[in-house]
């Protein structure tokens, strides 16, 4: 089967006309250009949604006429020609929107394809319907699919098919209840969604409140990437329902979610602070003041500086005083300890791991990584530990049997030596981030879930740009079992380059170090 033709599903609104054209194709049209002028307004990449039944068939003959569910009589009642949708889906394309519609029986499934629709958007109400998942999964087109009064036990079935159908598809999250109180919103869902069906697209169906923009704000800093609104316009004979906008509302509703997206920043990357963020804060930090005078030459301890208020510019803040600093001048009292007039000691080589290992349980954190208390680690530095943030990796031990398991880290811009084993054959799979591989001279690059397999005598080494978390399962790990091609490294003892530790090594690091 052909994989459905690629269209991005993220960042995009869903305005559903359903019905109300009312059966009229002039009022339909006033819809979608009323749309279409609040989308462009907004900058929003819209889709204008249609719905499609083939009423003759869909409508068992009884219910025909006079029937007791309140949707026929509706349905009946708005019917619509192909060649009236033809109308209305060229405007769509005319103002510049996405065209999406939601087939109801499979024969409305072939009229979407046949008149060659973006998106099908599967209703709630069909997400169990499994002869029309069939015939919308054969469509070759991409699939937004509401999840309106499913368990979770659908929902996982509905992403394995789709996704073992190679369809292009998308998950609403929805409450199919109209209109939907705040109570009963469940925008947490939407957290669920995100980590449990990776690699697609999230959104919301919203049917609240149409005056109501906090909800949407809130769906956006949960991490939707997709909307879907009723839409339609009061006339002097029309009355919109309770879940459905009026172009004022949709205006008032875009916005807030432009606001949303603007107040929620960055995902995943912490910005550079701003420039006027630094000023205000330096303007509430502390600087070192000498409490009596200091002589040129002399180390600055503790009880010979006081901290306050405000901070001069090129000062040393008082975060910054550790051993080893030392006056190149004569100081006077309170006169404050200028950073040029400072020599200021190298990092030791304990608070180069140290820091790092803050950036260590934070990428496992993120990972979703969980270690036991039962394990050792060895900090690699190769080219020694003031090299460490460059070239280095932190290896963590799980077991070392018949068998072998370890969590290998690396911070983002970390190299590891190209070397090889004599004995150990290994696989690395990746958990988070992305690993660049080097074996006998071939590059790869890996992506979570990708392995490798490293055999004995391979020579190879790796590295990351990203910062990465990837396992190595091995067979038996040998201390004296790794060659390097630099010659320099074979030669150092084992200390020199590796310090290991049990557990994270929080009162060994230091003593091992200057040992």
């Amino acid at each position: 089967m052909e994989t459905s033709s690629s269209i991005d599903l993220t960042d995009l609104v869903v305005f559903d006309m359903a019905n109300n054209h009312q059966g009229d194709v002039e009022h339909g049209l006033n819809i979608i250009r009323a749309v279409g002028e609040v989308a462009s307004r907004h900058g929003v990449r819209g889709g204008l949604k249609f719905q499609f039944r083939q009423l003759d068939t869909f409508v068992h003959p009884s219910h025909k006429e006079g029937s007791d569910n309140k949707h026929i009589p509706r349905f009946l009642s708005t019917r619509l020609t192909t060649a009236d949708y033809e109308i209305l889906k060229e405007e769509v394309e005319k103002v510049g929107l996405v065209s999406i519609c939601t087939p109801f029986d499979e024969d409305s499934v072939d009229i979407i394809v046949d008149m060659d629709f973006d998106i099908i958007k599967v209703a709630s109400c069909s997400a169990t319907d499994w002869p029309l998942l069939e015939k919308v999964a054969d469509s070759n087109k991409p699939v937004i699919c509401s999840t309106g009064g499913l368990n979770l036990d659908q929902i996982d079935e509905l992403y394995s098919f789709f996704t073992h159908r190679g369809v292009d598809f998308a998950f609403m999250h929805c409450v199919s209840i109209y209109p939907t109180p705040p109570e009963h919103l469940q925008l947490n869902q939407i957290d669920l969604f995100l980590k449990r069906y990776p690699g697609i697209a999230v959104g919301w169906s919203t049917h609240e409140d149409q005056d109501e923009t906090a909800p949407a704000q809130i769906a956006y800093a949960k991490g939707a990437r997709m909307f879907e609104r009723h839409v339609g316009i009061p006339t002097d004979t029309i009355t919109l329902n309770a879940y459905s906008s009026t172009p004022e509302q949709l205006d008032r509703w875009l916005a807030a979610i432009n606001r949303a997206r603007v107040m929620c920043g960055e995902v995943n990357v912490r910005p550079a602070p701003q420039e006027e963020e630094i000023t205000a804060l330096a303007s509430l930090q502390r600087g070192v003041f000498a409490k009596e005078p200091i002589s040129s030459g002399t180390e600055v301890t503790r009880d010979m500086v006081y901290f306050a208020m405000p901070i001069g510019e090129g000062q040393l803040p008082s975060g910054g005083l550790r051993p080893g600093v030392v006056a190149k001048i004569d100081i006077a009292a309170d006169a404050p300890l200028h950073l040029e007039e400072l020599v200021m000691p190298r990092p030791a080589a304990d608070r180069v791991i140290k820091k790092a290992i803050h950036e260590v349980k934070a990428q496992l954190h993120e990972a979703g990584v969980h270690l036991n208390t039962d394990f050792h680690i060895e900090y690699s530095h190769h080219y020694g530990v003031e090299k460490f943030r460059e070239i280095g990796a932190v290896l963590i031990d799980i077991v070392n049997r018949e068998y072998c398991k370890k969590i290998i880290v690396q911070l983002p811009g970390q190299v590891h030596p190209q070397h090889f084993h004599k004995r150990k054959e290994e696989t690395f799979q990746v958990l988070s981030g992305v690993l660049n591989v080097v074996i006998e001279g071939r590059k790869r690059v890996l992506y979570p879930g990708d392995t490798v397999l490293v055999q004995p005598g391979m020579w190879h080494g790796f590295w990351t740009e990203t910062g990465v978390v990837f396992e190595e399962i091995s067979t038996r790990h040998y201390n004296d079992d790794s060659f390097y091609k630099d010659k320099k490294i074979n030669a150092m003892e084992r200390h020199e380059r590796k310090t290991v530790v049990n557990h994270w090594g929080r009162y060994e690091i230091r003593d091992k170090l200057v040992g």
